[in-house]
């Protein structure tokens, strides 16, 4: 069984929104959001919803900041809002598109692993990516123990896009295809980062 998508979903999804033309979206972090969860189907926003309630429970403003930051290429900075502000903007931004759309089938199934047999696992992998900050590493790793090791994962997957000096060995590589498989993953969902795997 797979999730309801091949594609990546959830808080990571929504940090790609913010590219280097964002702007062009909306006038407003918060309405680039919303018009992108007005064209999303219920799931898509079911899963940013649970992601964003997981990182506001969880973690701390602070780490939260990191985590957007890191995540987001050309994320705005957090200088009239906070990171827990925010986190609860995009919660709420959710709420707005599920509220419009009543009959919105509840997450079940491999919707809502939370891969806590993939702990440590996704905590090494966080671990052997160098060209990450330590402080970006520090804040992936209390969300995969904090919150849960699906979303590290996925976060880890979207903070290697966004990295400035990135590349990917094929083991590394290979086990992040392993562990998303356990995940319940689809095709498109680790397969994002494989043009950074090296030759060497």
């Amino acid at each position: 069984m797979q999730r309801f998508t091949e594609f990546d979903f959830g808080v990571p999804w929504v940090m790609g929104f913010f590219h280097q033309d964002w702007m062009y979206d909306g006038p407003t972090a918060a309405d680039v959001v919303a018009k992108h969860l007005t064209g999303a189907s219920g799931e898509v926003a079911l899963t940013v919803r649970r992601d964003a309630r997981t990182l506001a429970v969880n973690l701390p403003s602070e780490t939260l900041e990191v985590l957007w930051t890191a995540g987001a290429q050309y994320m705005p900075g957090f200088v009239r809002t906070t990171g827990a502000e925010w986190t609860r903007t995009v919660v709420g931004l959710c709420d707005t598109r599920l509220s419009a759309h009543r009959n919105v089938r509840p997450l079940t199934g491999v919707d809502t692993e939370d891969g806590w047999s993939q702990r440590d696992a996704v905590v090494a992998e966080i671990e052997r990516a160098e060209f990450l900050t330590a402080e970006v590493r520090d804040a992936l790793a209390e969300c995969a123990r904090r919150c849960t090791p699906d979303l590290a994962l996925r976060l880890l997957l979207r903070c290697v896009l966004s990295a400035p000096e990135r590349a990917l060995s094929q083991d590394q590589y290979d086990r992040l295809e392993v562990i998303g498989s356990a995940l319940h993953y689809g095709e498109f969902v680790v397969d994002t980062v494989r043009f950074l795997v090296s030759d060497d």
